[in-house]
C-alpha cells in the first residue's frame, strides 16, 4: 500500500512543519534565481524571507500560464538550460508553448510520486506496468515510465497508438497495470472485445491509472467492467510536474496530494479567497522542492474541492475530489455554464448510447449553435424512427432537467466518432468568434 510510509503517513503537524521549512527556502530560491519572481514579489511589496506560517502564502501574487508563455522558452527557469537534464512542453495549440525543465532531483521526485501511485493500486515491484500515454514533450508517458523505474517494476513503454498491438502485449505480457487516458482505456477495451476477447476474465490487468482528461462516473464504471480493473484517477499538469501530483488510493474516494512536494490551495476563482472544506474552487499549486522551474501559487484552472476526514487507507496527505472540470473548458451554452464532463455523465445514463460523443459549436447569424453528436450501441435500430425520436426526446429532457441546457441532438452510428489514442477531442469549435470556449 505504501511506497514511502514514513512520508505518506506523517502526522498532520509534522507534514505542515516540513511544508513550512520547504516553503521558506523555495520563496527565497525563486526570488534570487528567477527574474520574474524577483520583479513580481517586489511589485507586490513581499519579502520572501518574511514567511512565518503556511497561511503567509496568501500574501504572494499568483502565477498564470500566460506568465510562462511571456517568458518562453527559459525565462521562468531557475538555472541555465544546460544544467537541466530534461525538458517538457505543452502543445502550444492555443498559444505559445509552456516550457518546463527537470534536474536529476526533479526527475527523482517525479518518479517517487508516481511510484507512490503504483503502490496505491496495491501493486509493488513485482507488477508489470504498461504505459500507453504518449512519450515525448507531453509529460504523460515519461512521467509514468519514471514511476515504474522508481518502483523497480517491469515497465512496458508502449506509448499511445497501435491499439491492436497494445491488446496483444497486454494479454501476452500479462500486464498488471494500464496507464493511459480514460478514453484510450475504453478504446482498448472495446477493440479487445471486438477481437473476441473478454478482457475482464482473460487478461491479467487489474488496475488502471488514468488521467490527462475528465472522466464521468459512468465511463469509469464501463472501463472497470469491460477490462475487469479498478480505476485510479491521477492528477498532474505539465507546468507543475506531470502525472503524480495527486492520485486515488484503493479506496477510490479522493486523490491524495503529494503534500511533501506541493502546497495546495483551493480558492474561489473570482474572489481568490480560500473556500471552506467540501466546497468547489480552483486548485492553486506551489512547488516546495523543484529545482529547474519551480512555480509559486500557480493557478491551474482546475476545479476540485478538499474532502473532509481521514482516509481509511492510512495515507495522511489531504485528498481532493475528482476534477469537476477546468475553468477554460467551461462551455457557455445559451447563457448556462456547463462542463463537457457533466454532459457525459447525463448521456451515459442511457443504455442505448456509448460514452463516445462530440460537442460541435458553430455560429448561426449572431448566435452560437450547439450540436451534440452521440454514438449509439450496435444494437440500436435507426430504421425505427419512433425509437430514434423517443431516445432523442428522453436525452434532451434529461439534459434540460439536470443541466438546464437545450442542444440540437444528433444520434450517430457506431464508430462514426473517431476513437482516441490519446486525449479525446470532445469539443469542436467552428464558431467565427470563439468567445465561450478556447480549449486547452
Amino acid at each position: 500500500m505504501y511506497f514511502q510510509p514514513e512520508i505518506e503517513t506523517m502526522s498532520h503537524d509534522a507534514l505542515e512543519a516540513l511544508q513550512l521549512e520547504r516553503l521558506k527556502e523555495m520563496a527565497v530560491y525563486c526570488y534570487e534565481k528567477i527574474g520574474f519572481y524577483h520583479r513580481s514579489f517586489d511589485e507586490a511589496g513581499i519579502d520572501p524571507r518574511s514567511i512565518e506560517s503556511l497561511a503567509d502564502i496568501e500574501k504572494f501574487p499568483f502565477t498564470v500560464k500566460q506568465d510562462l508563455r511571456d517568458n518562453y522558452p527559459f525565462g521562468m527557469w531557475a538555472l541555465d538550460k544546460r544544467d537541466a537534464m530534461r525538458v517538457h512542453a505543452s502543445s502550444g495549440t492555443t498559444g505559445q508553448a509552456t516550457v518546463v525543465g527537470y534536474t536529476r532531483h526533479d526527475l527523482d521526485v517525479w518518479g517517487e510520486c508516481f511510484a507512490r501511485d503504483i503502490a496505491y493500486t496495491g501493486h509493488d515491484e513485482h507488477a508489470i506496468l504498461q504505459v500507453c500515454y504518449g512519450y515525448g514533450l507531453f509529460t504523460g508517458g515519461l512521467g509514468a515510465d519514471g514511476g515504474g523505474l522508481a518502483m523497480n517494476c517491469l515497465t512496458v513503454p508502449m506509448s499511445s497508438g497501435n491499439t491492436k498491438r497494445q491488446i496483444q502485449v497486454m494479454k501476452d505480457f500479462e500486464t498488471d497495470i494500464l496507464a493511459c487516458t480514460p478514453s484510450y482505456a475504453l478504446n482498448i477495451a472495446d477493440k479487445a472485445i471486438e477481437e473476441g476477447y473478454d478482457p475482464a476474465s482473460e487478461f491479467a490487468v487489474s488496475s488502471a491509472i488514468l488521467g490527462a482528461e475528465p472522466c464521468s462516473e459512468n465511463m469509469r464504471h464501463e472501463i472497470e467492467n469491460k477490462l475487469g480493473v479498478k480505476v485510479h484517477d491521477i492528477y498532474g499538469l505539465s507546468e507543475v510536474m506531470g502525472p503524480g501530483v495527486a492520485c486515488e488510493c484503493a479506496e477510490q474516494h479522493g486523490l491524495h496530494v503529494a503534500e511533501d512536494h506541493f502546497l495546495i490551495e483551493i480558492l474561489d476563482p473570482d474572489t481568490h479567497q480560500p473556500v471552506p472544506e467540501g466546497e468547489w474552487g480552483e486548485i492553486v499549486l506551489t512547488s516546495l522542492d523543484r529545482e529547474a522551474s519551480p512555480l509559486i501559487r500557480y493557478r491551474t484552472r482546475d476545479i476540485s474541492r478538499f474532502l473532509p476526514g481521514a482516509c481509511p487507507c492510512g495515507v495522511t496527505h489531504r485528498r481532493i475530489d475528482r476534477l469537476q472540470g477546468r475553468t477554460d473548458d467551461m462551455l457557455i451554452i445559451r447563457g448556462v455554464n456547463v462542463f463537457p464532463s457533466q454532459i457525459e455523465q447525463v448521456i451515459t445514463e442511457f443504455k442505448e448510447v456509448t460514452p463516445h460523443y462530440q460537442i460541435i459549436l458553430s455560429t448561426k447569424g449572431s448566435l452560437d449553435a450547439v450540436e451534440l453528436d452521440i454514438e449509439t450501441i450496435p444494437e440500436f435500430d435507426f430504421d425505427e424512427i419512433r425509437q430514434v425520436e423517443d431516445l432523442k426526446r428522453r436525452i434532451g429532457a434529461e439534459l434540460k432537467s439536470n443541466l438546464q441546457i437545450k442542444v440540437d441532438l444528433k444520434l450517430v452510428a457506431p464508430h462514426d466518432i473517431v476513437r482516441s489514442e490519446g486525449k479525446a477531442k470532445r469539443v469542436i469549435d467552428n464558431r467565427e468568434v470563439k468567445n465561450a470556449w478556447e480549449g486547452k
